[in-house]
């Protein structure tokens, strides 16, 4: 089977789940017996990482004092990454972020970072794994009590479940994600694309919004671009996609075509939208963000497909 290209940062296949393993009621235990079992640290939602001889996440062992302390109701089976059984452990230490995390004993330091500064610098895969790490510990967190009576949740499959700990309830919950429509809009040799006033100087990006109840794919990226720009838009094509932690969206990429020219900002979201050519990107403005992003992605497929330069050798 031909392996498909890995187009954004944290897609791909980093990891292999193996979701049926979740079913073990004695998932714990045996991760415990395996001395190949390797555990990421999680404190909130920062992770142990360290910096020399550059960024790459701390990888634990069983033995390890930080380790051997942790009850099965802190931990999640993410899966086997790099062909070793890799389970989330959620320190309930006190501190946070950008808090050293020495164990006296400890095989190993680090300190506990957030994901978003560091994506760019780990490996591909390890930020991938940190991704997927984090939106579960976020769903986690968020999810103690149930929506539904009140009561306490207790962890289920291998922590991918939260079940109502009353038992004339018994509602079970289940990690969400928060659709997400990103889109570049070309009327052929001009690019839409617009800025939220918080941004850095000449930071311009696509347009982007969340999927409402009841509507479609389609039907959101015409209504985001519609009421943040006053544009119209006929085609859509599907482009890629991007997980998004930040905190649990999955960003859903598309190319559309415009019907209409004249921008109008209808619901202040945005604090300038203006038509870009390739040459004013080429020139540096606007500033098109962050090459992890898929927003940068989206540019990059319609600008080098009428460039002589590639936009990654640009700047």
């Amino acid at each position: 089977m031909q392996q498909r290209k890995t187009l954004n940062l944290f897609a791909g296949p980093y990891l292999d789940r193996n979701a049926w393993e979740r079913e073990d009621a004695a998932w714990f235990e045996v991760a415990r017996r395996d001395p190949g079992t390797r555990y990421v640290l999680a404190r909130g939602t920062a992770h142990l990482v360290v910096h020399e001889p550059s960024p790459h996440v701390v990888f634990l062992a069983g033995d390890d004092p930080r380790i051997a302390v942790v009850q099965e109701r802190q931990a999640v089976l993410l899966g086997w990454f790099e062909g070793a059984r890799c389970v989330l452990v959620e320190d309930e230490a006190a501190g946070g972020a950008g808090a050293e995390a020495p164990a006296p004993g400890a095989t190993s330091a680090g300190h506990f970072e957030e994901l978003r500064p560091l994506s760019g610098a780990l490996p591909e895969r390890e930020a991938g794994l940190l991704a997927y790490a984090r939106a579960l510990s976020i769903w986690r967190t968020r999810h103690r009590f149930c929506g539904a009576c009140g009561a306490p949740t207790l962890p289920a499959r291998a922590g991918h479940v939260l079940a109502c700990s009353n038992s004339a309830c018994g509602q079970e919950m289940f990690p969400r994600i928060d659709p997400a429509i990103i889109v570049l809009v070309t009327d052929g040799e001009r690019a839409l694309l617009g800025r939220q006033s918080n941004w850095p100087k000449k930071r311009y990006s696509t347009i982007a919004g969340f999927v409402e109840p009841g509507e479609s794919i389609e039907d959101a990226v015409a209504r985001e671009v519609l009421e943040e720009t006053g544009i119209a838009i006929g085609d859509v094509t599907y482009q890629s996609s991007q997980p998004w932690p930040f905190p649990s969206s999955l960003m859903l990429g598309f190319h559309a075509q415009a019907l209409s020219r004249d921008i109008c900002r209808r619901d202040g979201e945005l604090e300038d939208a203006q038509w870009f050519s390739r040459a004013d990107i080429a020139s540096g403005h606007p500033l098109v963000g962050a090459r992890t992003s898929i927003s940068w992605r989206l540019i990059e497929s319609w600008f080098d497909a009428g460039w002589p330069t590639p936009l990654a050798e640009i700047g």
